[in-house]
């Protein structure tokens, strides 16, 4: 028998997160699937029963995979290059965030060579100095997108930003962020645009409240229980990852573990052997700090990480092949959680839930306990 690895997607988590941001934002919900929705796989329908009223990715690829599966849903892409196949955005009616004059222009030309009006949320750095029009280039990209919208080839329906610093809410930059872009919103709507939606918080800042008063709310890691401020216990955490032992066997003490030797046995014990390493997402900088779940009680993960497998002193317990391992999971039953992981391995939970590669199989649970297999992503 073969025993696989599996990510455990607990769906009634999502609805139950998805629903309490509904509720917290007012039915202002916009959910943020980007990264195959955090590494948790197809739940844009879901999350759209849950509460969602729409949905936001990275990619016009992204956007397109969500129409396949059915999404009717609106949709904002916001990370792409200048080349896109925005034409295909177009007709697909996805809306897309716009940060530049050369974006703002090549949108405006796939939607005038199909006779259409592209849906645009002109984006406004508020502080980041990442993604987003700098500010003192604001004004004239107002200016370019109500002249295009004359021309009949762009609508700008939104204007939208992103915080720095809104997991920590006694931060002063909070303060500046928000006048900054509450100012570029007057600055678009003097420049004769009409935008119908604004939108700056994300969930650290819909947690926080920092964010609050700018219309939708961009949730993408508290619809999977991760909340980046940690000041919420509202949030169920979605994901479990579980394997099972290959072979175990004794060692005496004194023996190495794992490439360079950086563990030695300090007395006799037994080591099983799991089919997980890095190259399945597990992060290496979390060696000799990590921790499963093995017959209800925690065992150390031990020698540095292979790509493919890593070992666990189980003590005076020889575990036999086939058996069951919680690698995380809740933390109801006593496994690490993504939070502990995190830490171990000097990260945040974001990286860890969305780096579980591609040999791990998906399996959605519901909250009557059938499971559901997702061989392949079909967001």
């Amino acid at each position: 028998m073969a025993w696989t690895s599996e990510l455990i997607v607990h769906d009634e988590a999502i609805r139950a997160n998805t629903e309490h941001f509904a509720a917290v934002t007012g039915d202002r919900l916009m959910a943020v699937l980007k990264a195959d929705a955090f590494g948790h796989g197809a739940i844009a329908h879901a999350v759209l029963e849950a509460g969602a009223r729409s949905v936001g990715v990275t990619s016009i690829d992204e956007a397109l995979a969500l129409r396949a599966a059915g999404v009717r849903a609106p949709i904002l892409s916001w990370l792409n290059p200048v080349d896109a196949d925005f034409g295909a955005a177009v007709l697909a009616d996805v809306d897309l965030a716009v940060s530049s004059p050369a974006l703002l222009h090549a949108v405006a030309r796939s939607a005038a060579l199909l006779r259409r009006r592209a849906r645009v949320h002109l984006h406004v750095d508020v502080g980041m100095a990442r993604d987003g029009s700098p500010i003192t280039a604001w004004p004239a990209l107002c200016t370019i997108a109500r002249e295009l919208e004359h021309l009949g080839s762009i609508h700008v329906v939104g204007v939208m930003g992103h915080m720095s610093c809104a997991d920590q809410p006694d931060h002063p930059q909070n303060l500046r962020e928000r006048l900054v872009f509450a100012n570029a919103v007057r600055t678009a709507r003097r420049r004769g645009l009409a935008p119908a939606v604004t939108h700056l918080a994300a969930t650290a800042a819909t947690v926080t409240g920092v964010g609050d008063g700018f219309g939708l709310h961009r949730i993408g890691a508290g619809l999977f229980g991760i909340d980046p401020s940690g000041t919420s216990h509202a949030l169920r955490p979605a994901l479990s990852l579980v394997t099972h032992v290959v072979t175990s066997r004794e060692v005496e003490t004194g023996t190495g573990i794992g490439y360079g030797l950086d563990h030695i046995a300090e007395r006799r014990t037994h080591l099983a052997l799991l089919p997980l390493g890095y190259g399945d997402g597990l992060p290496r900088a979390a060696s000799e700090r990590a921790a499963v779940l093995i017959r209800g009680r925690r065992r150390p993960l031990v020698g540095r990480f292979s790509m493919d497998m890593v070992v666990v002193d189980t003590g005076d317990d020889e575990v036999a092949p086939g058996e069951q391992v919680t690698v995380f999971g809740p933390g109801g039953h006593g496994e690490p959680t993504v939070a502990e992981w995190a830490g171990w391995a000097g990260t945040i939970e974001h990286e860890i839930v969305t780096r579980v590669g591609s040999r791990v199989a998906r399996v959605h649970r519901t909250s009557t306990g059938e499971a559901q297999r997702q061989e392949a992503v079909d967001a």
